[in-house]
């Protein structure tokens, strides 16, 4: 028996999260598909026995990866590459298992990573786009490069980000470092990639940032907002300016890194 981590990538549009739900409020028998439970299933047919995988962090229903990391128990006796095409070939189509390696046996993708990176995809258009739409937020009115690139950088360092998100534990607190935040854009065909790292997310941080900053690309809102916020100068609901409500859609967020140092 040895601990493995697993290297995941999904798309995660017919998903309801990464993690596995209880079926509570749902009619008897039905489920609700989720990553970790489509990988639980493949394992099972390895021989896996163990109740539960650890997984470095949730992702919301809609939200895609391409490095979400998984760990667990298993008493495997081939090579790490065999792993790899033996889960594939039991995983649906829309998942897959980029890598597997044998760790220490107290590896935990959530609380031993030092960092996480997602990458947001949206681009500008008046009518809709139904394959790009799948992957990409289709904003109207166009945006301002100048603006993105202003308010990007206003979240590197340490804050408080209550203001973008709420604690993913009942008592966690909201101060995270982000080590990255930037905006680029592909001229060819008018795609717009917000890239973002840090130690930890918010639940919902970033679908909020993307949000907040658009806002702002549009004139919607201030830069000056974003920045009170973060310094703590806008108690909730207390200033007729204050951050627009709202998140960006889940379908553009992609989960492209987690790091371990």
């Amino acid at each position: 028996m040895a601990r493995y981590q697993l290297t995941l990538a999904y798309d995660g549009t017919d998903f309801f999260g990464s993690q596995r739900q209880a079926s509570t409020g749902l009619s008897p028998g039905a489920k609700r598909r989720t990553v970790q439970g489509e990988l639980e299933k493949a394992l099972c047919r390895l021989g896996w026995t163990g109740r539960s995988i650890l997984m470095a962090g949730r992702t919301d229903t809609g939200v895609h990866a391409t490095g979400q990391v998984a760990a667990l128990d298993l008493d495997w006796s081939h090579s790490d590459e065999e792993l790899v095409r033996a889960l594939n070939a039991s995983l649906p189509a829309d998942m897959a298992v980029h890598q597997a390696r044998m760790v220490h046996a107290k590896f935990h993708p959530r609380f031993d990573a030092s960092s996480r990176r997602y990458r947001y995809k949206s681009f500008c258009q008046p009518l809709r786009h139904p394959l790009r739409e799948r992957f990409a937020w289709r904003i109207w009115p166009a945006i301002s490069g100048e603006a993105l690139a202003k308010t990007a950088a206003l979240f590197l360092g340490t804050h408080d980000f209550s203001a973008f998100g709420s604690p993913t534990t009942p008592r966690g607190g909201t101060v995270r470092t982000v080590m990255k935040a930037e905006w680029s854009h592909t001229e060819e065909d008018g795609t717009w990639h917000f890239e973002v790292q840090a130690d930890a997310f918010l639940y919902r941080m970033v679908r909020r940032l993307v949000f907040v900053q658009v806002a702002v690309a549009q004139g919607k809102a201030s830069v000056e907002a974003i920045a009170r916020s973060l310094a703590g100068q806008y108690p909730a609901g207390t200033r007729s300016d204050i951050l627009p409500a709202g998140l960006a859609p889940a379908h553009g967020l992609t989960l492209v890194e987690v790091a371990y140092a």
